[in-house]
């Protein structure tokens, strides 16, 4: 199982990214996936989750003006298009998946560092 995110950077605030999860090994369609973020001394933060192939996605309050979250099954992959960057996005990016069920099967990504500085 893999799960191998990429796109992150230094960037200026306003500044745009656009991070990418490619995923192996599971049967990705049918798992639930997010992009979960942990900057230093803060709590990990829920960015965004898709439960289903067509279905909603979800955002946290915080990044929902300047992120949308995308999925693309054939390619299983799952993206992350970050605008209007803010000091405060600085935080290191995970790709995460995970089953539906009573026992959740879940894998993550080793996670990218998103870097918002002048």
């Amino acid at each position: 199982v893999q799960l191998v995110e990429s796109g992150g950077g230094l960037v200026q605030p306003g500044g745009s990214l656009r991070l990418s999860c490619a995923a192996s090994g599971f049967p990705f369609s049918s798992y639930v996936m997010s992009w979960p973020r942990h900057a230093p001394g803060k709590e990990r933060e829920l960015v965004a989750i898709f439960f289903s192939a067509g279905g909603s996605t979800n955002y946290a309050d915080s990044v929902k003006a300047g992120f949308t979250a995308s999925r693309d099954n054939p390619k299983n992959t799952v993206y992350l298009q970050m605008n209007s960057l803010k000091p405060e996005d600085t935080a290191v990016y995970f790709c995460k998946a995970e089953s539906k069920g009573w026992v959740p099967i879940v894998y993550w990504g080793q996670g990218t560092q998103v870097t918002v500085s002048s």
